[in-house]
C-alpha cells in the first residue's frame, strides 16, 4: 500500500455536522479491548498532528499556507472529537486508564519486535517495562476502589504484575533525551514507530494530567500525578528520537503519512463492524490531508514527497495483540536498567554519586510514601495480598512475594536480577 497513489477527494468534503460528530459509544462490557486501544491510538495521532499544525501556524508568515493547514487541522480536530466520544458515559476514569496502559504495553511490544534500529528498539523495550508496571499499579487501585478485576478489562490478553517499580522511573531530565534518527537513512518502519509511539505516549500523558484532579480520592489523584510525570519522561525520550532535520512542511507530510498508516492498520485489523466503518472513512479523509500536504510541500518547498519518504510503501499493518512472552523476556533481562544520557545502564554499573540516585531520592522522598508504592500497600492491607493476573509463575525472584511491594528493584543494585540486557534485533 502506497497512500500517495490513492485517489483523494477535497479536504472540505470531509467536514461533518455536529449530528455526525456524536457517535454511538461502544459497549464497555462487550467491546474487544483492542478495539478500545485502537480508538485511543487514533485519538492520540490526531492530537499530535493537530498540535504540530498549531505550532506550524505560529511560526510561518505566509497567510495562504496558514489557511491551507488550518482547513486540514479543523477536519482532524473533528475526527479527534468523534473518536473521543466513542467512549461510553458509564466507563470510569480508571477503567479507561486500564485501556491506555494496555495500549502502551502491547503497542510498544509490537513495535519493538518489528523495529530494525537497535537504538530505537532499546528505547521501546526500556519504557515498555515502565508502562507494564503502571498497568499493575492502576489495576490494584481499581480493585481497591471499585472491586473490579482489570483482567476482565484487558480480556486476559495482557498480564498484570509488577515490573520495574514506578518509583524507579524518576530520572533526571538529562537522562531522558536520546539521539535523533535520520528519516532519510531510516527504514519506513522506524520512522513510523518513532512518530506513532510519541503520539501515543503524549496522549497518555495528557489524559493523566487532565484527569488527575478529577479522581475520587487522594490515593488516585496522587497516583495519576506521579505516573503523568513518568509519561512526560517517556514523551521526551520518544520525541527526541524523531528526525530533527525536517522543516515544518516536511514534518506536516510525515504526520499525515503516519495517520494514514494508523487508520489503514486499524481498518485492516478491526473486529467491530461499526468501528471498522469509521476507520475506513477516516483513512479516506487522511488520504485527502496527505495529498494536500504533498501539494504544499511541492508549492512552498519545491520538494517531491519521495525526498522526505524515500520508501512510501507501508510495512505490514500495525496489529494489537497479546505479547506475554515478549514482555516476560524483557522483564527478565533489563528490569535493573535506567536511562543514562543518550543510552541506558544497569544501575549496578553506575557510580554511587550518579545523579540518578540523588535525583530519584529527592523526587521520591520518602520512598515509602510514594503514591505508586502506597496503592499496593493499601491493597495488601485490605485484602492480604496485591492484585495480579498471571498466565504462569512470576518470572523474577524479587517481587514474587504478593504481601510486599519491593521498591528496591531498579533503584538499588541487585546481583540476582542482573540479566542479559537489551535483546538484539531478530
Amino acid at each position: 500500500m502506497n497512500p500517495f497513489k490513492e485517489k483523494a477527494k477535497p479536504v472540505e468534503s470531509y467536514l461533518e455536522s455536529f449530528k455526525d460528530l456524536y457517535p454511538k459509544p461502544y459497549d464497555k462490557n462487550a467491546t474487544d479491548p483492542y478495539t478500545k486501544t485502537r480508538i485511543i491510538l487514533a485519538t492520540g495521532a490526531e492530537y499530535e498532528a493537530n498540535w504540530h499544525s498549531h505550532c506550524m501556524l505560529r511560526h510561518i508568515a505566509d497567510t495562504d499556507l496558514r489557511r491551507e493547514i488550518s482547513l486540514s487541522r479543523f477536519v482532524e480536530k473533528q475526527q479527534q472529537q468523534k473518536l473521543s466520544h466513542l467512549k461510553p458515559i458509564n466507563e470510569s476514569i480508571l477503567e479507561t486508564t486500564i485501556a491506555y496502559e494496555q495500549l502502551a504495553v502491547d503497542l510498544t511490544a509490537e513495535m519493538a519486535k518489528k523495529e530494525k534500529n537497535f537504538y530505537v528498539k532499546k528505547a521501546l523495550d526500556f519504557a515498555l517495562l515502565e508502562d507494564f508496571d503502571h498497568l499493575y499499579r492502576y489495576a490494584d487501585l481499581l480493585d481497591t476502589d471499585a472491586g473490579i478485576h482489570a483482567e476482565r478489562l484487558v480480556g486476559k490478553y495482557t498480564e498484570i504484575m509488577p515490573a520495574r517499580p514506578t518509583v524507579a522511573h524518576h530520572r533526571h531530565p538529562f537522562d531522558n533525551v536520546k539521539r535523533d534518527t535520520d528519516a532519510k537513512k531510516s527504514n519506513t518502519q522506524t520512522v513510523l514507530n518513532t512518530m506513532i509511539i510519541t503520539a501515543a505516549e503524549q496522549q497518555t500523558m495528557n489524559y493523566y494530567m487532565n484527569q488527575a484532579a478529577f479522581y475520587e480520592n487522594d490515593a488516585g489523584r496522587k497516583l495519576f500525578e506521579e505516573i503523568a510525570l513518568v509519561e512526560e519522561e517517556h514523551v521526551t525520550q520518544y520525541g527526541s528520537l524523531i528526525d530533527t532535520s525536517k522543516d515544518f512542511l516536511e514534518c506536516n507530510l510525515l504526520h499525515e503519512y503516519a495517520e494514514c498508516f494508523i487508520y489503514w492498520s486499524n481498518y485492516s485489523t478491526e473486529t467491530d463492524a461499526n468501528i471498522k466503518k469509521i476507520w475506513e472513512y477516516y483513512f479516506e479523509a487522511e488520504i485527502s490531508h496527505l495529498t494536500a500536504a504533498r501539494k504544499l510541500l511541492e508549492k512552498f518547498d519545491g520538494k517531491d514527497y519521495e525526498e522526505v519518504i524515500p520508501d512510501p510503501e507501508f510495512p505490514e499493518p500495525l496489529s494489537l495483540h497479546e505479547n506475554v512472552d515478549y514482555v516476560r523476556e524483557i522483564l527478565a533481562n533489563s528490569v535493573q536498567f535506567t536511562g543514562h544520557l543518550e543510552d541506558y545502564k544497569d544501575i549496578s554499573d553506575l557510580r554511587e554519586y550518579d545523579r540518578y540516585f540523588s535525583y530519584n531520592e529527592k523526587i521520591n522522598a520518602p520512598i515509602d510514601g510514594a503514591a505508586s508504592h502506597k496503592v499496593i500497600e493499601n491493597r495488601i492491607a485490605i485484602k492480604g495480598e496485591d492484585y495480579r493476573f498471571l498466565r504462569r509463575e512470576y518470572p523474577l525472584s524479587a517481587q514474587n512475594d504478593r504481601k510486599k511491594d519491593d521498591v528496591t528493584v531498579g533503584i538499588k543494585p541487585r546481583p540476582e536480577l542482573k540479566g542479559k540486557g537489551f535483546m538484539p534485533l531478530k
